[in-house]
């Protein structure tokens, strides 16, 4: 076996990627739903209502990170430890730093919309954060996550020690239970599937995340590694495949609920007139292109991986993650998008 062939290295031009196309695409999402000042109405400050998405988007690509380091040793087996240390050895640390900047993000979210929640408030005190809790269920939600973060990076410090003895599935299971409490705070504006559409939500988040989480664990750390690739991407082929379905399902059940149910405005002109729309458009664009990009890495490149041989993977998964990463900053920007 060659040396290329069984070693790993971190691919940060893959990171960088991703980060700058979810940024990128939720300043577009703000510049679309950005709306004229309503006279005698109090302002949120401009640099909230930017900072908001920014660090939502933040919040959303570390819990990605840390689900789908999580998932790499799910995906690399246990059965061969001289081989997959070395890659879980880069993993942890990560997955560690990973949950701590999403427990930071999401504390600064709730400040952030705290801010937002009372723009007449020059300065935010912590009267007014814990206010925000007790009165507003996203302020809640906030916070859950925040301490599910934490008990999450907790775990990844014991894994450092310990290794494999902390299970990858714990890990994972609370990961994906700590993406629970946001999505139920998003708008809903048809009552009558309410309920329906709180589940959808969260399991749209949870097939996201796991599939993108599990794509950009094994392209930032795997690509490198052609013995353990051709283990993980089988495997992961089929977990992607039922997020894909997954993901397209729920989507399409919260947009048709949203635009198609919504008895305030019309099909066309909720979908080409209202900021909600367009942004319902650019994210089913970006599905569109995942799917096919997912295709062409299931049906022309997988094969020649599992053989071990040398392949565009790193290239093909890097553009795919980054159509992702777009597809994350219009989500967030949807979830605060009006409908009419």
């Amino acid at each position: 076996m060659t040396q290329a062939g069984t070693t790993s290295r971190v691919r940060y031009p893959t990171i960088l990627a991703v980060l700058t196309a979810a940024l990128a695409a939720a300043l577009i999402g703000i510049a679309i739903t950005t709306t004229a000042p309503i006279p005698g109405v109090a302002e949120v400050s401009e640099v909230v209502t930017v900072a908001i998405p920014i660090v939502r988007v933040l919040l959303d690509l570390a819990a990605v990170s840390t689900v789908g380091l999580a998932l790499l040793s799910v995906l690399v087996g246990y059965d061969r430890p001289k081989l997959t240390e070395p890659v879980l050895a880069l993993a942890r640390p990560a997955a560690v730093a990973s949950a701590l900047l999403w427990a930071v993000t999401a504390l600064v979210t709730l400040v952030l919309q705290t801010a937002e929640f009372r723009p007449q408030v020059a300065n935010v005190s912590f009267g007014d954060i814990w206010d925000y809790v007790v009165e507003i269920g996203a302020g809640k939600a906030l916070l859950v996550v925040a301490v599910l973060a934490l008990a999450h990076a907790v775990l990844g410090v014991l894994a450092l020690r310990h290794g494999e003895k902390v299970p990858a599935e714990v890990r994972v299971g609370l990961g994906l239970f700590a993406l629970l409490p946001l999505p139920v705070t998003g708008h809903a504006s048809n009552w009558n599937y309410h309920d329906y559409t709180m589940i959808s939500m969260e399991l749209h988040v949870m097939g996201a995340v796991a599939w993108c989480g599990g794509l950009g664990a094994m392209a930032v750390l795997l690509i490198g590694n052609r013995t353990l690739l051709a283990h993980a991407l089988p495997r992961f082929s089929k977990l992607a495949t039922l997020c894909l379905v997954l993901v397209v399902l729920t989507g399409l059940f919260n947009a048709a609920v949203e635009i198609l149910l919504n008895p305030t405005v019309s099909f066309w002109s909720a979908l080409f007139a209202t900021s909600y729309g367009r942004l319902v458009l650019l994210k089913a664009a970006c599905a569109v292109a995942i799917g096919t990009l997912g295709a062409h890495l299931r049906w022309r490149l997988m094969p020649r991986v599992a053989k071990h041989e040398r392949t565009a993977l790193a290239g093909w998964a890097t553009l795919e993650l980054t159509v992702m990463g777009l597809a994350f900053g219009f989500a967030v920007v949807l979830t605060r998008a009006p409908v009419s």
